[in-house]
């Protein structure tokens, strides 16, 4: 396995984890994330515990970044797919299905998915500020951030918008918290002493 291979494979198992507790898509649980030479195989239990299939799907490493695979599993899961012959095999009494996913139009992630790529971004950097001591998902793909940075007293809120939420923000919200035209007083919200509305970054 190459260097590049070694770490895509651990990119998608990260990005899979949350699926251990959450059905990838009605009716279908992740399994597990399999190793193949130059691609990753996805392991789904479609169908009830006891009866139901396990499918593997392979994604070829340098076909898409991970962060699209949990989408390009949704739409498949989702839909009868056609799949030629060549396409699908047998391994570990698992059907395998080779996937093209240019051929495949992600799902959008729902609100939780978005919304732990974030927390996620944030946990990420726990010995840098902001720390992250708490959020609220609050309607129509808002999300509520706490942070408490080491040269502040108080906790901020920080509000964000899930659907436009990019890295570059998650990176800048440390900056963020003293800007002026983004603070807001907390009357609302006992949990925090300041607000900061990114909502429109």
């Amino acid at each position: 396995m190459t260097d590049e291979d070694r770490e895509q494979q651990a990119a998608v198992s990260r990005q899979l984890l949350y699926y251990l507790n959450a059905p990838l898509a009605e009716g279908c649980r992740l399994r597990g994330v399999l190793p193949a030479p130059g691609a990753t195989r996805i392991a789904v239990h479609a169908g009830d515990a006891d009866s139901g299939m396990d499918l593997l799907y392979e994604i070829p490493n340098d076909a898409v970044a991970p962060y699209y695979i949990p989408g390009i599993l949704r739409t498949v899961l989702a839909d009868t797919q056609i799949h030629g012959k060549s396409d699908v095999s047998e391994v570990m009494g698992m059907t395998l299905i080779r996937l093209r996913p240019q051929d495949v139009t992600p799902d959008p992630e729902p609100e939780q998915g978005q919304a732990l790529t974030v927390l996620r971004a944030l946990s990420d950097v726990a010995d840098e500020d902001p720390f992250l001591i708490g959020f609220l998902i609050h309607g129509d793909g808002l999300m509520r951030l706490y942070v408490q940075s080491r040269d502040r007293i108080g906790i901020v809120g920080v509000d964000i918008r899930l659907t436009s939420t990019s890295t570059a923000l998650a990176a800048s919200i440390a900056s963020l918290l003293d800007e002026k035209q983004y603070q807001r007083p907390a009357a609302d919200d006992p949990h925090c002493d300041l607000l900061v509305d990114l909502t429109d970054w």
